[in-house]
């Protein structure tokens, strides 16, 4: 497959705004001490941008989906790895769930819908960062111990 130079420039371009889109997200969780921070975001984005982009240049028409629900699904499963079940609560839902957002602006980025691919980011940057708002985070918190504990509800069923 021969593709010519400003092509290739411009989906490299592409590349860049998904790794820049990616990175936004993890800092966020890298700020809070998550493990997935900017860089695993900025890979996956730029991942799924990768694929985007293949898929769109070498399948074109109905079959150019296929990639992109291996991506989905690829993306699903790394986020299962995120999450971790134990005596204190689920763990990971929230760096997961970005993780498969982050997937999303890359596939978004990729096909060229750069406006949406923004409007997600900035979306899901302001559900991460409102969490830590003082009183939004304590009144989240006290929703939590308001809750009934997910063993107890599975026990009376």
């Amino acid at each position: 497959m021969d593709i010519e130079p400003q092509l290739q420039l411009a989906l490299g371009l592409r590349l860049v705004v998904a790794a820049l889109l990616g990175g936004v997200l993890g800092l966020e969780r890298e700020r809070r001490g998550h493990a997935a921070g900017v860089g695993t975001f900025a890979m996956v984005t730029m991942g799924a941008c990768a694929f985007s982009i293949i898929s769109d240049l070498v399948f074109r028409g109905p079959d150019n989906t296929r990639i992109a629900s291996g991506v989905v699904e690829g993306i699903g499963f790394l986020g299962a790895g995120i999450i971790i079940r134990g005596r204190a609560g689920v763990h990971g839902l929230t760096t997961a769930a970005t993780l498969w957002a982050s997937a999303a602006v890359g596939m978004l980025v990729g096909f060229g819908l750069y406006f949406l691919a923004l409007v997600l980011t900035v979306i899901a940057f302001v559900v991460l960062v409102i969490r830590a708002v003082d009183p939004v985070a304590r009144k989240l918190e006290e929703l939590r111990e308001d809750a009934e504990p997910l063993d107890a509800v599975e026990t009376n069923q």
